[in-house]
């Protein structure tokens, strides 16, 4: 590739950017716009807000990259697909970042809505998001109990949720969608919706360590508070995808891979 790996990492960091401007940018919208007001905490628009930007994050950067934009698939990619493992650590790296400056971006947008409003949680998943009542615990308190999700449940919807985007990938992959061009994108970003719309719920479906690692950094430097409580943030949605990803190449090997068709 043009510039080899410079020219990924740039790809990675840019898509995943360009991920979380859209991502994070819905969810401030949806949770702080005036005209929006209750109306607005509507789970469809948050799950169609980020397959859309999954969609565009990978039209962009995949023509170069590949467009990972999340460390599990490029995780599960090195285990099963023969991916560098010299360029795990620099994509991973170069995802973070990315997500991070998309959630900068975010800010500068949502800026006056999220002052007034004291900072809230528009950045990641667990403890503290604008819609704890929804996900993983009571808002702001980390108390799994009052909604009945528990920390390992949220862990277990991310290690699903993963898996599931990954076989979605793989499988259109597999079955000629890597000769149909950037319907691709396409395809992905359904995927992701139809993750959100059935196994979202218990943790708000990161699906994505850097995703919600990079803007978690970021609201932290803003002063959003009880970003860090009870290890959630490393056990659903960083342990969980990085799990999940891996799972779900695992299954695909073993109950499809072996199966399809041999190419004439």
């Amino acid at each position: 590739m043009k510039n080899g790996l410079f020219g990924e990492l740039m790809a990675e960091f840019f898509g995943t950017f360009l991920l979380i401007l859209g991502g994070d940018g819905v969810v401030a919208n949806v949770g702080l716009a005036p005209r929006l007001e209750s109306a607005g905490y509507d789970w469809n628009v948050i799950v169609w807000g980020w397959g859309l930007s999954v969609m565009v994050a990978v039209f962009v950067a995949g023509g170069v990259s590949g467009a990972h934009i999340n460390p599990a698939v490029t995780l599960a990619l090195a285990v099963k697909r023969g991916f560098p493992w010299g360029k795990v650590l620099p994509y991973w790296i170069a995802q973070i970042v990315g997500a991070f400056v998309g959630a900068a971006g975010v800010y500068l947008v949502y800026r006056d809505g999220l002052v007034a409003a004291g900072v809230p949680n528009v950045w990641c998943t667990g403890p503290g998001s604008v819609f704890g009542q929804a996900w993983w615990g009571a808002a702001g308190s980390g108390a799994a109990e009052s909604m009945g999700y528990s920390l390992p449940t949220a862990f277990f919807a991310e290690v699903f949720g993963t898996m599931v985007l990954l076989l979605g990938i793989i499988g259109w992959g597999d079955t000629g969608g890597n000769k149909a061009g950037y319907l691709g994108a396409f395809i992905v970003g359904l995927v992701v919706v139809m993750v959100g719309l059935t196994l979202g719920g218990p943790s708000g479906y990161a699906i994505n360590p850097a995703r919600d690692f990079g803007p978690r950094l970021f609201g932290t430097l803003v002063g959003t508070q009880g970003l860090w409580d009870n290890f959630y943030w490393l056990i659903a949605p960083i342990i969980g995808p990085l799990i999940g990803g891996v799972l779900g190449l695992v299954f695909y090997d073993i109950f499809i891979t072996k199966y399809l068709p041999k190419p004439e």
